[in-house]
């Protein structure tokens, strides 16, 4: 049976950030993830978990000017300095938090541009050196155009090409299934064809992003596929409520941790 992790970012946002990480755990989850933590002191952000009694699954390094809609730094030549002042600032929260495995958000830039290719190898290359000196996965994670037009890493196959060029153990693919039913389809295939590389994978519905039910991908036929292949991770639950964080539970019932 998969082990969830709410993502704090976008569940349980009736509570102050800090505040969420006990009603995840009240409300059953075993773990957490969030995009961005660095509004908040890494001592906070770590004493918050501890108290809740949860594991870290994931977070993001910083992404750039999230406010001016920069989303991510990694394959935007002239950037380098400052993607690699994030990964300090990241390791700073990863030591707090415990985490093993961060997301480098890749940017708005080119897939076919040659510039925007070679800095994000070089990004690849410099982040999972230097949180490999920690124990840490690098995550990468295609990302659909629609919900982020111009985003370099936009293709689940692309992706795959990038964590295996790598040639690192700890550069692996974060496979949102939400994403990769709007890129691809038959998140099934996607999943078995790749799973060799996986390290996180993520839920939401296709219909607007909210609690996986039936407007697919298949959750239950996926979660029974991730236990037969014999994933031992999280599942990261990045949906948006369609009305109350637990009133939308309904689905994690069979799941929840047992007090």
């Amino acid at each position: 049976m998969p082990r969830f992790a709410a993502n704090l970012s976008m569940m349980f946002n009736e509570w102050e950030f800090l505040d969420r990480f006990k009603a995840a755990g009240d409300a059953g989850f075993e773990a957490v993830e969030f995009l961005f933590p660095y509004e908040h002191p890494s001592e906070k952000v770590g004493l918050a978990l501890d108290g809740a009694g949860l594991e870290q699954a994931l977070f993001n390094l910083p992404p750039g000017d999230w406010a001016k809609g920069e989303r991510g730094m990694a394959a935007i030549p002239g950037r380098e300095e400052e993607f690699r002042a994030g990964i300090e600032t990241a390791l700073a929260y990863a030591h707090e938090t415990g985490v093993k495995r961060l997301h480098m958000m890749a940017g708005h830039a080119d897939s076919k541009d040659p510039a925007a290719q070679a800095a994000y190898r070089a990004s690849i290359a410099y982040a999972a050196d230097k949180l490999g000196e920690h124990g840490i996965d690098l995550l990468l994670e295609p990302i659909n155009g629609k919900d982020m037009p111009g985003y370099f890493l936009n293709d689940f196959d692309m992706a795959a090409a990038y964590v295996r060029e790598a040639n690192r153990p700890n550069v692996k693919l974060q496979f949102d299934m939400y994403h990769c039913e709007l890129i691809h389809g038959d998140v099934s295939a996607k999943l078995k064809a790749l799973y060799p590389l996986v390290a996180h994978v993520q839920i939401a519905s296709a219909n607007g992003r909210h609690e996986p039910d039936a407007f697919g991908p298949n959750y239950p036929q996926l979660f029974g596929e991730l236990d037969g292949l014999g994933y031992a991770g999280f599942v990261g639950c990045e949906y948006r409520p369609k009305a109350g964080t637990l009133e939308g539970l309904g689905w994690f019932s069979e799941y929840r941790k047992q007090a």
